[in-house]
């Protein structure tokens, strides 16, 4: 995914909720030209035109021709496993066309990366070294990068300080940390050009509260939110919830999270944008040269499994059933994150809480029971 313009333009999506919630955030400040580079492994291309309807909506009477044509998304299909593609998106700019990238493409599920790990590699990793050269051919040296609290494994200390020390568990965290890796070498070797901040993820949920643009994955959910609206809403045929693990260390022994809402990471991305301007003193404290810093979204509050299926209960009124397997290889007792960095030093907060998530993203489903694919006249109302 990508915006251009004043700052900015990038590569691809393939996850639709973040990608089209950080496309709507940057539209809003009507201070960015979105440009969203995607090959729509995962993602539907009607989530870009309710996001671009969504801006178009809230122009001023007054709009300036400059900000009507910020309300409109550039779709471009591109695989950035194929650098000549990457560079057929930058070529048609030119040298310092594009201000800079947002890169969040990247296949995301721990269980499977365990089962294809050369195909996680390949995709997460090669195309971020392909991205990177084309950026630099280009003369594009700004990035922020979409990474992952799995970069941390199981960690000696909850929360999670960005200080602890990386040891991700699965392949999924390990191209997580190999990109991370990859990135601040370059930073490292040209400190004078490049610039880029790597935002550790934890576990988004929601939707836009419009119930216009949310998650909307290709196939049976990977996540647990989705996969329970999924339930709910008749998607997901499953008669009960399988939970991996109840032994774990945790207050009922199920694996636990940081959910933060869509709306509040999506902002997140904002901020790390503005703080890659030259203005911005967030890299003035590095340790060295190199000017790259990680920063944690999250809550700083965390939810176990057994904790987010009873929220969704209370928003849909849906009787969930659940059965415990075994634990799933991959997965770690706790990630709740320590915010603090990103609040002192991004302006991040987290605000919204479970509840209002767990609305927004049963707002979205009940709207759209069959995601982007339900027919208009098929719509509900929502609960």
């Amino acid at each position: 995914m990508a915006i251009t313009d004043e700052p900015l333009r990038s590569p691809e999506e393939r996850v639709t909720l973040v990608c089209s919630h950080v496309i709507y955030c940057l539209q809003e400040t009507r201070r960015y030209k979105v440009i969203s580079v995607d090959n729509n492994h995962n993602s539907h291309p009607k989530s870009l035109q309710r996001v671009a309807q969504l801006a178009r909506d809230a122009l001023p009477q007054d709009a300036s021709e400059k900000d009507k044509d910020s309300a409109e998304i550039e779709a471009v299909t591109c695989d950035l496993t194929k650098k000549d593609e990457i560079r057929g998106v930058f070529e048609k700019y030119g040298k310092g066309g594009i201000w800079g990238v947002i890169h969040i493409a990247a296949y995301k599920a721990v269980g499977e990366s365990t089962e294809v790990p050369l195909t996680y590699y390949e995709n997460n990793v090669s195309a971020t070294v392909y991205l990177l050269q084309v950026m630099s051919e280009y003369d594009c040296p700004r990035l922020v990068y979409s990474s992952s609290a799995t970069v941390y494994g199981t960690p000696p200390t909850i929360p999670i300080p960005e200080s602890t020390r990386l040891q991700a568990d699965s392949p999924y965290g390990k191209t997580k940390v190999m990109s991370e890796t990859i990135i601040q070498d370059l930073c490292a070797a040209e400190p004078q050009r490049w610039r880029a901040l790597s935002l550790r993820y934890f576990n988004p949920a929601g939707a836009h509260p419009s119930g216009l643009i949310g998650e909307d994955p290709r196939g049976r959910p990977g996540n647990l939110l989705p996969l329970l609206a999924h339930m709910a809403v008749g998607r997901v045929k499953d008669d009960k919830l399988s939970v991996f693990g109840n032994d774990y260390p945790t207050p009922d022994g199920t694996c636990v999270r940081d959910y933060l809402h869509v709306m509040d990471l999506a902002k997140g991305h904002l901020l790390a944008l503005d703080a890659l301007s030259p203005s911005s003193n967030v890299f003035d404290n590095c340790p060295t040269e190199a000017r790259f810093k990680a920063y944690n979204l999250g809550k700083g509050k965390g939810m176990s499994v057994l904790q987010i299926v009873e929220a969704m209960r209370k928003a849909t009124g849906f009787d969930y059933k659940y059965v415990i397997i075994g634990r799933r290889r991959g997965d770690v007792p706790d990630l709740t994150a320590d915010p603090t960095l990103a609040e002192k030093e991004l302006g991040f907060k987290a605000t919204h809480d479970l509840e209002t998530m767990c609305r927004d993203l049963w707002n979205w489903q009940t709207k759209n029971p069959d995601g982007y694919d339900t027919p208009e006249t098929s719509k509900v109302n929502s609960a």
